[in-house]
């Protein structure tokens, strides 16, 4: 088995499968990254270092207010990116987001 062939597999029946199929089948995915952000949108492209470029993309974070009188409340907060790139060793974990037979 050839070197080619062998990244073709892997990108058929291997972990990077998930990425594959989100990009055939335009689902969402989503992705937990290092800075404690998680992106959910649709996947354009990617490479074998798993550098993505993201459209329409639901970014969302967690803050803390700063330190005050009274009780600390989490505060979640979200924006829309229509186009975003995400390099690969920020990334976590990739779920793919199940469809509903729905929504098909």
């Amino acid at each position: 088995m050839t070197q080619t062939q062998k990244a073709d597999k892997d990108f058929q029946i291997g972990p990077m499968s998930i990425l594959q199929d989100a990009l055939n089948n335009h689902n969402q995915v989503l992705i937990s990254c290092r800075n404690n952000k998680k992106l959910l949108g649709f996947i354009k492209a990617y490479d074998r270092h798993m550098n993505l470029i993201l459209e329409n993309v639901k970014e969302m974070w967690t803050e803390l207010p700063r330190k005050g009188k009274g009780k600390c409340i989490a505060v979640t907060q979200d924006r829309f990116l229509p186009k975003l790139f995400v390099r690969g060793d920020c990334i976590i974990v990739v779920v793919a987001k199940p469809v509903k037979k729905n929504d098909k």
